[in-house]
């Protein structure tokens, strides 16, 4: 019979029978009255375990000011679930489910996973003890309480501030760039104001965005770097004059924390005289009046005929609209950020339209003899597409026969007729030429279809036209040029078909 041992267990002293305890508290703002709760609860829990026989203190785990809708930024609980992972804690005691989440589904996630731990969870308000299973049910319910409390307080906070918003009485969250906050109230930062006047004075007077950008740059170097952005967003911010507009954003769902830009969808408070302003406000009116014009300038120049089709000569790139004095130019990107970038000089539109009257009505008039050289290349080019798709077919004949040449070898392979490397050497050579047929497909392939097509529009209508132009017709310029390059006081206009034509000014 074989011999048993009972190896009985180890028993401990108290003191490593006791439970390592930690607690949890927290409050949601930065109140008085919320800092007295806050410091109740670490009272509370410093005091309740002294003399517990069962159960000894680890730590207490407090967040203050913050949101329970989410846990992430709740970095004192975070804290605790961490050292719950290295086991460094047997039980966590919180005031109520309102403290340990307002959310079911982070509550339930973090006590599912405390459970798996073997920790447990008390709810002291609610009298919930996770020790027992059946609870689980129960913190359901009342972390859905939770959350529903959450969505409740969260509305009457924005009501709250929506009432305050209409009496004019609501406080300033942030400053920005210019001013500081003073007791929940913008005040001028005289360092940062001086910076400001200069923006709206640079842009006033006749400068761009990114000419302001440049400016104030290069004058404040090593004190401020501001970005295109910056700068735009203080040139529109009513702040500068001593007004307030609020509610510019809301936010739409409280668990996910995202703010979205008001467009209509809520009321937005807009408050005159809310502290010292730094610039005039016929300063600010005159800067709107002209941010609204280039809007609008830059509108017309996307729907005009000319936009993304002039193009400069000397380095490539787009033409743009300007107006100055009454008139229209086009100018050169490159030239009109930096001279130096660019030589191209600008030109007036009225120049670009008379350029092309002259040209519409010189073809217009000469259009017969055109025609006739016109289906002449029409004819040879359709010759030539007939005898290459003749070709084409040949070639794809000759790929066929190939393609079985390498399944013969493939056979042969497989019934040991070949080796490895005898099979490797024949199929490459084969492959090679099947990849040089295809290579002679495809520039025979390349036809002029759309050129064809193109000059049939253009032969179609010249035929169908009936007078000459007399007034600049911007459908007609769209239609017929692709692309006009300026080049000194030379115009090339790339016209439909492939024909290039130039004139001068």
């Amino acid at each position: 019979m074989p011999t048993v041992t009972v190896i009985q267990p180890k028993v401990a002293d108290d003191a490593q029978r006791l439970l390592r305890v930690a607690a949890y508290c927290r409050v949601s703002s930065s109140s008085d009255d919320q800092l007295n709760s806050y410091n109740s609860q670490l009272t509370y829990y410093s005091h309740k375990f002294e003399k517990s026989e069962t159960e000894c203190l680890i730590d207490i785990y407090a967040d203050e000011g913050i949101s329970g809708t989410s846990a992430e930024k709740r970095t004192e609980f975070l804290r605790l679930l961490e050292d719950c992972r290295k086991g460094k804690i047997d039980r966590v005691y919180t005031k109520s489910i309102s403290r340990f989440a307002r959310n079911t589904i982070d509550c339930l996630k973090n006590i599912r996973e405390l459970t798996s731990l073997g920790i447990t969870v008390m709810f002291e308000k609610e009298n919930i003890d996770t020790a027992n299973i059946n609870d689980e049910l129960m913190i359901t319910i009342m972390g859905g309480l939770a959350q529903e409390e959450s969505i409740s307080i969260s509305e009457n906070m924005k009501w709250s501030i929506r009432r305050k918003m209409k009496n004019g009485t609501c406080s300033q969250v942030h400053a920005p760039f210019g001013f500081i906050l003073k007791n929940k109230r913008l005040a001028v930062n005289e360092n940062e104001a001086v910076i400001v006047r200069d923006i709206f004075y640079n842009y006033v007077n006749g400068n761009g965005i990114q000419s302001t950008v440049d400016f104030i740059n290069k004058k404040y170097a090593g004190i401020v770097k501001l970005s295109y952005s910056t700068i735009s967003y203080i040139l529109r911010n009513e702040r500068y004059i001593g007004d307030s507009l609020f509610q510019r954003t809301f936010c739409p769902d409280i668990f996910a924390r995202k703010r979205c830009l008001d467009k209509g969808e809520k009321d937005m408070y807009y408050i005159e005289n809310t502290h010292e302003p730094i610039i005039p406000r016929e300063t600010f009116e005159v800067a709107q009046k002209i941010l609204e014009q280039r809007f609008i300038n830059n509108t017309e120049r996307k729907e005009h005929p000319f936009s993304k089709k002039i193009v400069c000569g000397k380095c490539n790139s787009n033409f743009h609209r300007k107006k100055c004095r009454d008139k229209y130019y086009w100018v050169c990107n490159k030239h009109d950020y930096s001279a130096s970038l660019c030589e191209a000089r600008k030109i007036t539109e009225g120049s670009v339209k008379d350029a092309f009257i002259r040209l519409f009505n010189i073809l217009y008039s000469n259009y017969s003899e055109l025609i006739i050289s016109m289906h002449k290349s029409l004819q040879e080019l359709m010759t030539k597409n007939a005898n290459g798709s003749a070709n084409i077919i040949e070639l794809r004949r000759s790929v066929l026969k190939l393609k079985e040449q390498l399944k013969v070898i493939a056979t042969l392979r497989t019934k040991g007729f070949l080796n490895e490397a005898k099979f490797m050497e024949q199929s490459t050579e084969v492959n090679v030429r099947i990849n040089k047929l295809y290579k002679d497909i495809r520039l025979l392939s390349q036809s002029d279809d759309t050129t064809l097509n193109d000059m049939e529009m253009l032969i179609g209508y010249f035929e169908k036209r009936e007078h000459i132009m007399v007034e600049f017709e911007p459908q007609t310029f769209e239609f017929l040029i692709d692309k006009l390059v300026i080049n000194d006081n030379k115009l090339e206009f790339h016209m439909l078909g492939g024909l290039i034509i130039t004139e001068n000014i």
